[in-house]
């Protein structure tokens, strides 16, 4: 593989033993599955100078095979906004074959992963201001970009909302509702989503957004402890 790679080699006897490590696999497919529901036996941990890290451990139910994935770099949970996750691949026990494959379909994008978070944490994403959240209500605000935000307390006002197309974004904080549906079909799912909430005894209040706050820099996450020893 391109670049200078470093290996450290564990093995696990039971499932707790590799939760250090899996826990930050950077894998939302059949990596992340594998590592989470099995326990692995034996895993290396590959590592770059530039903080890259690739975990490779044997393809469970598959002796011949091998799984390799990305884990995620030291980095503030909100810098991974929007970032795809660069998701592991199967890979031959021929190591000429396996290197090959990881260089021409994971790498490319795991360091596009790294680029982006890295660009996050420099320059994070400008956030949609959340609506004012008022005590037993559902305050909703149309955003510049044509998004509708909403925030409520009221927990069974969240299936309401739900239900009429908003979705919550832990990064703004608040339920969003697309502008992708278009002005007559937000303001048909907002009418829709008020009524029901006035039936509930739930009041609602629409108003524009505030100017989104300037971002900031982020700090670093805590670095995950070691769990292994270089090899030999």
């Amino acid at each position: 593989m391109p670049g200078t790679w470093t290996s450290t080699y564990t093995r696990h006897a039971v499932y707790e033993d590799q939760i250090a490590t899996t826990s930050t696999v950077w894998d939302a497919g059949a990596v992340g599955y594998a590592a989470s529901n099995f326990v692995l036996g034996r895993q290396a941990v590959l590592g770059r100078a530039d903080g890259a890290r690739l975990s490779v451990f044997d393809r469970p139910l598959y002796p011949a095979q091998f799984m390799i994935g990305a884990l995620e770099p030291d980095a503030h949970h909100d810098a991974f906004h929007e970032v795809a996750e660069p998701n592991g691949i199967a890979i031959p026990s021929d190591p000429v074959r396996a290197a090959a494959q990881v260089t021409r379909r994971l790498l490319p994008r795991y360091d596009q992963a790294l680029r982006q978070v890295q660009r996050n944490t420099a320059h994070p994403p400008p956030r949609r201001a959340a609506p004012t959240l008022v005590t037993g209500m559902v305050n909703m605000a149309w955003h510049p970009d044509g998004s509708v935000g909403a925030v409520t307390g009221v927990r069974e006002a969240t299936a309401v909302l739900y239900g009429a197309g908003f979705q919550y974004h832990p990064y703004h904080q608040q339920f969003l509702l697309p502008a992708s549906y278009g002005d007559p079909e937000q303001i048909a799912r907002v009418q829709a989503a008020s009524q029901r909430l006035a039936s509930m005894g739930v009041g609602v209040i629409i108003r524009p957004a505030r100017p989104a706050p300037t971002p900031a820099a982020l700090p670093a996450r805590p670095s995950s402890p070691a769990v292994a020893s270089p090899t030999r």
